[in-house]
């Protein structure tokens, strides 16, 4: 049964929002959770500047991939294909690997949320996690299902941290002035944020969505900018929020320490009620960050000629493998976050260095659109930056494990 003109409708403005939640969750996982946590309270406020770098480097990167992927039309991974044959399975692997990685990371999330908010055991509350992820996926509306939750939970998340930033009074002045003049620098700290943030499949996640959702073309940019853009500002929201809260309790004199770092703040700042805020905050984050990045990742190892349940089962079975992978693993949850920032820091110049080749040499995927050069220009110098800190996260990542 074929849909109707306003069903249709409908349906694509659900996948349009839902495009732009997915980005947003996807960039604000358990790994930037613990990122943030864990550095500021080595940082302090400080650490504002690195959120900045990462918020500047977010808006030149998915400025230029949602505006080429959108009005090409193309995933990825076949945009690189187009340019060089086996570019874009490469890029895929690349992409494929890290959000394995990473997915290990966000179902070790969730099961930190689990046991914040109702005291389940870790591997249990992974399970429980990883169950829900593929519950959704083998839903019959795979697709309006995934729309669905990263947007009621992405509000969740928003309403929450706002919460908690404002009854843990951060000194927001101070904040403000380490923005633009920090009293410290750290390039591993930047490194790792930006890998966790806009690395690897996360780049991606929102665009391919968007791809998904029909809306593409030189006909559709305005809509396609429109969404980055409200996508962008949402990620910036959220990222703010959280440092702000766990600043808040930083700066009051509470000595964080332990396993859970994040969680010892939100106590601190609202006592019980703040740890089960927490718990609700980084199981959404990391249930939402399970779904994007198992999505994602299999929308690079599959072209848009595969059939939606082939996708669907195949997004199950790598959701699967990830969760057996962390109940084997048993790895402690925050350096496995943290490494996986760093990897995917190493990821990102391969896959958005093809998509400002296409920008810059092959208007012809893109339908003959005439690329603003403003924007090519704001994406070479973050594509650069990019190469910079990758090198730089290189001597960093065994150190995570020390």
């Amino acid at each position: 049964m074929s849909l109707t003109p306003t069903a249709g409708k409908r349906a694509a403005r659900s996948a349009t929002i839902g495009a732009m939640f997915l980005m947003a969750t996807s960039a604000i996982g358990p790994g930037f959770i613990t990122q943030t946590s864990v550095f500021t309270v080595r940082m302090g406020a400080a650490f504002a500047f690195a959120i900045l770098a990462s918020i500047l480097v977010d808006i030149a990167i998915q400025l230029n991939v949602w505006r080429v992927l959108g009005v090409s039309g193309l995933r990825a991974n076949e945009l690189g294909n187009s340019i060089l044959p086996g570019l874009g399975w490469f890029i895929g692997g690349l992409v494929f690997i890290g959000g394995l990685v990473f997915n290990i990371g966000n179902i070790g999330g969730s099961a930190l949320g689990m046991n914040a908010m109702l005291g389940l055991d870790a591997k249990i509350g992974g399970a429980i996690s990883a169950a829900i992820a593929i519950f959704i996926f083998l839903s019959k509306k795979a697709g309006l299902a995934l729309d669905r939750i990263v947007i009621g939970l992405g509000a969740i998340m928003i309403l929450l941290m706002l919460y908690v930033a404002v009854v843990s009074s951060p000194p927001v002045g101070e904040a403000l002035r380490n923005t633009v003049l920090p009293e410290q620098v750290d390039f591993l700290v930047i490194t790792t944020l930006i890998g966790g943030t806009v690395g690897g499949y996360i780049t991606f996640a929102g665009a391919h969505r968007l791809i998904d959702s029909g809306t593409t073309g030189p006909e559709n940019i305005k809509a396609i900018t429109q969404v980055s853009v409200l996508g962008i500002i949402v990620t910036g929201i959220m990222r703010t929020l959280l440092f702000l809260a766990i600043l808040g309790v930083v700066a009051g004199g509470v000595a964080l320490s332990g396993n859970n770092i994040a969680a010892d703040a939100f106590q601190a700042a609202a006592g019980e009620i703040g740890l089960r805020v927490f718990g609700v905050v980084l199981w959404a984050a990391g249930l939402t960050s399970v779904i994007g990045a198992s999505y994602t990742s299999i929308t690079f190892v599959t072209s848009q000629k595969t059939a939606p349940r082939v996708r669907s089962w195949l997004t199950v079975a790598f959701i699967a493998v990830c969760a057996v992978a962390y109940l084997v693993l048993n790895q402690a949850p925050q350096t496995l976050l943290i490494f996986a920032g760093a990897f995917n820091g190493l990821i990102l110049p391969f896959g958005f260095g093809a998509v400002l080749w296409a920008a810059w040499m092959r208007r012809d995927l893109l339908n003959g659109y005439k690329y603003p050069a403003w924007l090519l220009i704001i994406g070479v110098v973050a594509w650069l930056l990019t190469l910079f800190l990758g090198w730089n996260s290189l001597s960093g990542i065994s150190a995570l494990w020390a």
